[in-house]
């Protein structure tokens, strides 16, 4: 397990990291999210050994980090990190060795993978030669090569198209049902539905959410209840009592509640009408993470 209490970071004067606690288990996928500048890099660096904190503890499985552990951490950055003048052999070559890994190994493990993303002929291509999604590909396999016990992705599907999407999130999954702890950051929350099941989101260093995703959307106040049918007016749905907005949303009208408590106030007002739909959702986590860290989400 994973284990990150109570760390504080200072830069100087300026507190980049501010009493952050959570864990990862052993098998999970876990998501660490928030703004640019939120603290999230700053973060990943004290759990990779890379920054030292004021105060806190960070251990994985018990023991503090320190260049022992590392070989089991893998990180895949949100910047690239390639040395675009080798060739993928030698990148590879590169990494295993920070990693611990005999050439030997290297040499067996890399084209495995290469093979399994599409890319085994690259094997002695200068990376500089390659598309920005094999890059990309390049940059996780080397983040993997060691078979990490941890693994630290950040932005991992930047610049992939849909297919290749895939390919990632199956290995990803893969990883997590072999027992790797990962820790998922991305700012696409449809991603993040996907995998997690906990988060925590941080916002100038500090956590402002964090738990079970299925519990943070129980607990939100706002719903969003879809309505179609015939002679629906926006302005009759906006005077409803605990409707909060009332948007268009393809073919449905979208109405927003305060509560659950207020559905059947939505209902009883439309339910002399044809009704072709009306449906009761969760907000989505997108909806949430910008209700919490407010507008500089949208900077």
């Amino acid at each position: 397990m994973l284990k990150v209490e109570n760390v504080v970071k200072y830069y100087g004067d300026f507190l980049a990291v501010d009493d952050l606690s959570f864990a990862v288990e052993r098998g999970e996928i876990f998501g660490l999210l928030g703004v640019n500048g939120s603290g999230k890099t700053t973060t990943f660096r004290m759990i990779m050994g890379l920054l030292d904190y004021q105060a806190g503890d960070i251990t994985l499985d018990g023991r503090k980090i320190d260049y022992s552990v590392t070989d089991k951490i893998g990180f895949l950055t949100e910047e690239r990190s390639l040395l675009t003048k080798l060739t993928v052999e030698q990148q590879c070559i590169f990494y295993g060795v920070l990693k611990g890994m005999s050439e030997k190994k290297i040499r067996e493990r890399a084209p495995m993978l290469l093979k399994k993303f599409g890319i085994a002929e690259y094997w002695q291509r200068p990376i500089k030669e390659l598309s920005k999604g094999n890059q990309q590909k390049i940059q996780f396999i080397t983040a993997i090569l060691n078979d990490p016990e941890l693994l630290i992705l950040d932005e991992p599907f930047a610049g992939l198209d849909p297919l290749n999407v895939e390919i990632f999130k199956k290995e990803i999954l893969e990883m997590a049902s072999r027992g790797c702890m990962i820790i998922f950051s991305t700012h696409r929350m449809e991603h993040v539905e996907l995998f997690c099941k906990k988060i925590v989101v941080i916002q100038d260093g500090r956590e402002v959410l964090g738990g079970e995703i299925a519990k943070i959307k129980e607990n939100y106040g706002l719903k969003n209840v879809f309505v179609n049918g015939e002679n629906i007016k926006k302005k009759d749905l906006e005077t409803i009592d605990g409707v909060v907005s009332v948007t268009k949303n393809g073919d449905d009208w979208e109405v927003k509640i305060k509560d659950i408590s207020y559905l059947d106030n939505v209902f009883a007002s439309i339910k002399d009408q044809r009704i072709y739909k009306f449906l009761l959702q969760q907000p989505t986590l997108n909806e949430i993470f910008v209700a919490k860290v407010g507008e500089k989400y949208g900077e």
